[in-house]
């Protein structure tokens, strides 16, 4: 394998694995991962309809433990075109802020 390619790809591995800085805080990630199915606005209208609004995410999961759960990428899915999700520890930190915040 040529070495600029080992090296691309060794790149690409620790881009994936820094954590989230300031400006990707966990808003910008719930949008990122999340917004093509779920509702993340005033609005309960997923755009999946099997996509619970993230508003009311703490209906399905317990936000205490919601990080770990990120973290170990064991998130249920209710339906089966969801994706699997496995994020580190910074970011998964910023997910369970930004959806505690915007609970109802």
């Amino acid at each position: 394998m040529p070495k600029a390619v080992a090296a691309a790809g060794v790149a690409v591995w620790v881009l994936a694995m820094m954590p989230a800085s300031h400006a990707q805080d966990g808003r910008a990630l719930v949008q990122e991962h999340c917004g093509m199915c779920h509702a993340l606005g005033a609005s309960d209208k997923s755009g999946h309809p099997a996509a619970p609004a993230m508003k009311r995410i703490s209906e399905f999961y317990d936000l205490d433990r919601f990080a770990e759960i990120l973290q170990a990428g064991r998130l249920l899915a209710p339906h089966p075109d969801m994706p699997a999700f496995k994020f580190d520890r910074a970011r998964a930190r910023a997910i369970t802020n930004y959806l505690r915040s915007i609970q109802e």
